[in-house]
């Protein structure tokens, strides 16, 4: 229960910094390669994702599909909603790729956090057995 909490308090205070990033003017960041930025969104919105699905109380066999798409789509929707604040902020642009690599990094960890949940559970049984 306590893991769950902080995962939730985490998740909003992740969704507060990105919120605040997002409203400067730019992020300087030095370019290491082709499509860093769509990485660095995946990355960002994976935690995201990561830290919803956590906040979501685990069943005994682990995390659901039902609870790993809630957790996507919220992340998801979040990314969009950023997409949108960063049309109105000086210096920033919104970009349609850029809010799918926000979903795919919340779908892709939400679903190896769920995944290894499972593994975990299923390890847990042998070892009782």
């Amino acid at each position: 229960m306590l893991l769950r909490r902080l995962s939730l308090l985490l998740a909003l205070a992740w969704m507060a910094l990105l919120f605040y990033l997002s409203h400067q003017p730019s992020l300087e960041t030095p370019m290491l390669f082709s499509g860093q930025d769509k990485v660095l969104h995946a990355a960002v919105y994976a935690l995201l994702g990561l830290l919803l699905l956590a906040a979501q109380p685990r069943q005994a066999q682990g995390y659901s599909w039902q609870q790993i798409g809630i957790s996507v789509l919220i992340a998801s929707l979040y990314g969009l909603s950023d997409e949108i604040h960063q049309y109105f902020i000086p210096g920033r642009s919104n970009e349609i790729l850029d809010w799918v690599a926000d979903t795919v990094g919340a779908l892709i960890a939400a679903s190896l956090l769920a995944w290894l949940s499972r593994k975990w559970n299923s390890a847990g049984r042998r070892a009782y057995r």
